[in-house]
């Protein structure tokens, strides 16, 4: 395939994949209204999205270590990933109705998903750099609207039995490796012997072209889970405060989330005009002022109030491509893969502390808009790290 064709058909495919994948990620959190009942396994929410984050962290941790995105053919390490996740994410079908297995498959799900996220950014960076921005708006895009589709539907009510549901999401993550392994080909890869390579956990902290976007992209993660996490209750805070109004919690939770969708697209276009730079910074402002004003917006009208959410959604997660991309171009070439899996495990560590974090000071205090402002470092760290400059 000529790169004119990969730069058309390519991304498009992608893209599709990526979103395939990564549809994997909350196929849990889809069915889990139909599981409770039948599992009676109190506190069982929290674990399900736990239990996939953590094997992501454990699955991007040992993929950078031992380099297996850059000692092998990436088309073939997503292929040979999506089937292991999707196989993960179907497994506990097999076994009696329990919260051991679930939760088994859910922690295998995301580990095995480690080579699908950093794995499809490191193919972009391969193929898209001159408008890798751009590319990685598509991406990281198309992970936001994978992320929102559980919350589409339980608000739709959705009818589809939980195993129906299961296999489904199965058969459309392999469909899309397939698809990404016959379309997209493999960069040629140097012939390395295989071996944990420590040095690339100590060069994240070294003084480099990708560390301030590092610093931003860590800065991004630690409000972005945490806001996703808690929307449903944010809209059902409101309604509370507003009792002559029902907003629908998983509507509006999938509206806020999709919107990411918008503000990474249209962020990587923007990027081509004023540089992912400029972009990212622009959206973490965005995003910290959000924070700021939340307690205020809890006061507007329905409309107003969706608005902001939307508004939040679109900044929190919009500037995500950007850091991607700031850091594959700066990156080493032969430890690009490496760096950006390794880069995800720690972005998503981050998240389980700071969810954590929120879910106990809910315990503790009940839960308020000021709270929030948890997340506020988050955005100051990133647009404190995106201004300076190293070599």
């Amino acid at each position: 395939m000529s790169s004119a064709s990969v730069s058309t058909t390519g991304l498009v495919v992608i893209v599709l994949s990526q979103f395939a994948g990564t549809s994997l990620w909350f196929a849990g959190n889809a069915i889990l209204p139909d599981l409770m009942p039948l599992l009676n396994a109190p506190g069982i929410n929290g674990w399900i999205t736990s239990a996939v984050q953590i094997g992501f962290v454990s699955g991007t941790l040992l993929y950078a270590l031992l380099a297996l995105p850059d000692r092998f053919p990436s088309t073939w390490v997503f292929l040979v990933s999506v089937i292991l996740a999707a196989g993960a994410n179907a497994g506990w079908l097999l076994f009696p109705l329990r919260a051991e297995p679930l939760l088994a498959s859910r922690f295998l799900t995301g580990f095995f998903l480690a080579g699908v996220y950093p794995v499809g950014m490191k193919i972009a960076a391969d193929w898209f750099r001159p408008v890798l921005g751009r590319a990685m708006g598509f991406l990281v895009g198309a992970l936001v609207l994978g992320t929102a589709f559980p919350h589409l539907l339980r608000g739709l009510g959705t009818s589809l039995p939980y195993r129906t549901l299961t296999l489904a999401v199965s058969g459309l993550a392999i469909s899309g490796g397939i698809l990404l392994a016959a379309v997209v080909p493999a960069k040629p890869v140097l012939a390395q012997r295989l071996s944990f390579r420590f040095s690339t956990v100590t060069e994240l902290f070294r003084p480099s072209a990708f560390r301030p976007a590092m610093l931003g992209y860590f800065g991004h993660m630690w409000e972005l889970y945490t806001f996703w996490a808690f929307l449903p209750v944010i809209v059902t805070l409101y309604n509370t405060m507003h009792p002559d109004t029902a907003a629908n919690p998983s509507l509006l939770a999938f509206m806020a989330i999709a919107a990411g969708l918008l503000g990474c697209v249209g962020g990587g276009y923007r990027a081509l005009q004023i540089g992912s730079r400029r972009v990212a910074w622009a959206f973490l402002l965005t995003s910290g002022l959000c924070i700021i004003l939340f307690p205020a917006a809890l006061r507007v009208p329905l409309p107003i109030f969706a608005f902001f959410l939307l508004l939040w959604g679109a900044a929190a997660a919009g500037d995500s491509p950007q850091f991607s991309a700031l850091v594959a171009s700066g990156a080493p070439v032969e430890k690009r893969g490496s760096i950006l899996t390794l880069l995800t495990s720690l972005g998503f560590l981050l998240t389980v502390v700071s969810i954590q974090l929120m879910a106990w000071l809910t315990q503790q205090f009940g839960f308020s808009a000021t709270l929030f402002y948890v997340l506020l470092p988050g955005p100051l760290l990133g647009l404190w790290a995106i201004n300076k400059n190293e070599p």
